[in-house]
């Protein structure tokens, strides 16, 4: 087998003689995240290790409960993966309590609505064009249509949270649970202000924490946690493991919680995703993860400087995290263009809205871009500015056509680039 072949491990073989046509696509996949620049700002680069638990015989096993309190025989193995990794996730955020089990962000996010909330309960939280997520009450998410949601939104001036409004919204409408968090939002969070408007008004204060828990974890921008009754996170973005989510919460909290997410909103847990979790957990606790988060962060504010200062204006005008949010206006192009032309040379990023936008969702005024994956392959703020270069020449200069000239050329700056930097190095 070659180096790519055994990338995916020693069985890897009888995949490719049993499936050829699903053995292709792990390979294609492979080196279309080796040969472009991988800018979604909700994606890594998981570790071999990470892998390995994923693909491990831990998927086989049926552990519906929680350790020591399981519905099935036989669980004494996954009852030590799912504890180391609980444990772990307690001491790198310094939590009372923490739940692995959660299949996604949105099956946590769904948990909490289990746990402190009724049908028809109010909540207050982020509307998604400024910068919120679906499962924060949007009418076509299960959270809009099961419950009454009043949305916060950024100051027209600033961009950032309207934090004003957040108090006076949350006065008149004495919401059950406050949201903080969302999926576009480059500044920090005042979680302390948080604290203070859900204690006026008696209510439970929730962090979605999916986007930026992975820079919590390297200690390179202030926990919620002390604050929040409840942080809910995904395992995939900045924290750099397998695709799920997971909880941490204050002791108090922590039977409802965890009645929440099994029985009431899932069965079975998927043990090898808890066991790669355990393994992303362990790797958050060494300190070159704390180096790296704090590289994530320069390369971003970097990245969002360089294309700021070819016109692609950074909103807020700049960033606190892993992403930036950006406004195409200026340049004469939507995001869904802007989409289009990265991808045909080489760059993977995404259309967004921005606050108050023209356009609607599908087309958007904006682009998101995030630096986890290109931190991961050791790139650094000085790669920030040629690739904001890429960025422009791709959004300014090309058409979408792959074979458009500039697109070509960009395209083979950019494999340039990934080969000095490879994802996943062979060999």
């Amino acid at each position: 087998m070659t180096a790519d072949q055994t990338f995916y491990g020693p069985d890897f073989g009888a995949l490719q003689a049993q499936d050829p046509e699903i053995a292709g696509v792990l390979l294609s996949e492979l080196d279309r995240v080796r040969s472009g620049l991988q800018l979604i700002a909700s994606e890594n680069l998981t570790s071999p290790a990470v892998l390995a638990a994923l693909g491990s015989t831990l998927s086989n096993k049926y552990a519906e409960g929680y350790p020591g309190r399981r519905y099935y025989g036989g669980c004494s193995e996954v009852d030590k993966a799912e504890s180391i990794g609980i444990e772990r996730a307690k001491r790198l955020f310094g939590a009372d309590h923490a739940n692995l089990q959660p299949h996604s962000g949105a099956s946590a996010n769904q948990a909490v609505y289990g746990a402190f909330c009724q049908p028809g309960d109010t909540i207050l939280a982020m509307s998604l064009p400024h910068g919120g997520h679906l499962t924060h009450g949007t009418k076509v998410s299960f959270s809009g249509k099961w419950f009454n949601a009043v949305h916060y939104g950024v100051n027209k001036d600033t961009e950032d949270i309207d934090y004003d409004q957040v108090r006076d919204l949350a006065r008149e409408h004495k919401p059950k649970v406050i949201v903080a968090g969302g999926s576009a939002i480059p500044r920090l969070i005042d979680f302390q202000f948080f604290r203070e408007v859900a204690d006026e008004v008696g209510a439970i204060f929730w962090v979605d924490a999916a986007h930026f828990i992975g820079l919590v974890a390297g200690q390179a921008i202030p926990s919620p946690v002390p604050y929040a009754d409840v942080v809910t996170f995904t395992t995939h973005k900045v924290l750099r493991g397998p695709r799920g989510g997971a909880l941490v919460c204050k002791e108090e909290h922590a039977a409802k919680l965890d009645k929440a997410v099994f029985p009431m909103m899932q069965g079975g847990p998927l043990m090898h995703a808890i066991a790669a979790k355990a393994v992303n957990l362990g790797e958050c606790l060494r300190p070159e993860y704390q180096t790296y988060a704090r590289q994530v962060i320069a390369n971003a504010q970097q990245l969002a400087a360089s294309l700021g200062e070819k016109g692609i204006r950074p909103i807020t005008g700049g960033t606190d995290t892993h992403l930036s949010l950006h406004d195409l206006q200026g340049v004469g192009v939507t995001g869904k263009d802007a989409e289009a032309r990265s991808d045909a040379a080489g760059i993977v990023l995404n259309k967004n809205a921005i606050p108050f936008d023209p356009q609607p969702p599908n087309t958007a005024s904006g682009i998101r871009v995030g630096t986890p994956s290109v931190t991961t392959q050791g790139m650094g703020t000085e790669q920030m500015k040629v690739i904001a270069d890429l960025i422009h020449r791709a959004v300014t200069q090309t058409d979408g056509d792959p074979d458009h000239p500039v697109a070509k050329d960009v395209r083979a700056e950019v494999g340039d680039l990934v080969s000095r930097f490879p994802a996943y190095p062979r060999g």
